[in-house]
C-alpha cells in the first residue's frame, strides 16, 4: 500500500490544470493504485485528484457513500438538485466552509484500460465528484465560494498559508 503525501495550498500543481491522459498503461494503473491507497488509507477522506499528489494528469480516486473507484479523464455530465454543507480539502487542512453543490452528479470518463465508465451518486458522492473534477481543472473548493463565505475562506486561508513576515 502506497499512501501519498497531499500537497498543499502553495504548491503550483494545485492551480495548473492537467494533462488529459494519452497513455493507459503500466504507469496510470501505478498512480491509479496510488490513489485508490492515498484515498482509502486514512480515515475521513471522500476523494483524491492526482495533482494532489504532485501529479498533473486528468485521473482522480473516490471514497464516499461506500463506493470505491477512480476515473480517469472525467468529466460532469449531469447535475441536478442543490445540497448545501460544509466541504473542506485535504490540500487546505482545517479548513471547512458551507459550499454549494449538485446534490446528484454523473461523470463519465474512462478506466485504467481505457474502457468507458459512468458514476452516478447523490449527497457526498456527488459533492465528491464535483470537488475532485474541479481538481483537475486547478480549482479549489474555496475558488467557488460567494459573498461572505468566500470572505472568510480566503481571510482564514491568508491566515493559515501565509508565511512569516520579514
Amino acid at each position: 500500500m502506497t499512501i501519498r503525501p497531499i500537497r498543499v495550498l502553495g504548491d503550483p500543481v494545485l492551480r495548473t490544470p492537467c494533462e488529459t491522459v494519452t497513455s493507459f498503461d503500466a504507469e496510470l494503473r501505478a498512480l491509479v493504485r496510488d490513489l485508490l491507497d492515498t484515498v482509502t488509507g486514512e480515515p475521513g477522506r471522500a476523494g483524491v485528484a492526482a495533482p494532489q499528489i504532485g501529479v498533473g494528469l486528468r485521473v482522480f480516486s473516490y471514497a464516499a457513500n461506500k463506493q470505491v473507484g477512480y476515473l480517469v479523464n472525467p468529466t460532469i455530465t449531469m447535475v441536478d438538485g442543490t445540497q448545501d454543507g460544509e466541504e473542506g480539502c485535504l490540500s487546505i487542512p482545517g479548513l471547512w466552509f458551507p459550499t454549494p453543490r449538485a446534490m446528484h452528479a454523473t461523470a463519465e470518463g474512462f478506466d485504467e484500460h481505457g474502457e468507458p465508465v459512468t458514476v452516478s451518486g447523490s449527497g457526498l458522492l456527488a459533492r465528491a465528484l464535483q470537488h475532485e473534477t474541479d481538481h483537475l481543472d486547478g480549482t479549489l473548493y474555496v475558488d467557488t465560494l460567494k459573498g461572505d463565505a468566500r470572505r472568510q475562506a480566503l481571510r482564514a486561508v491568508r491566515a493559515q498559508f501565509a508565511g512569516p513576515r520579514s
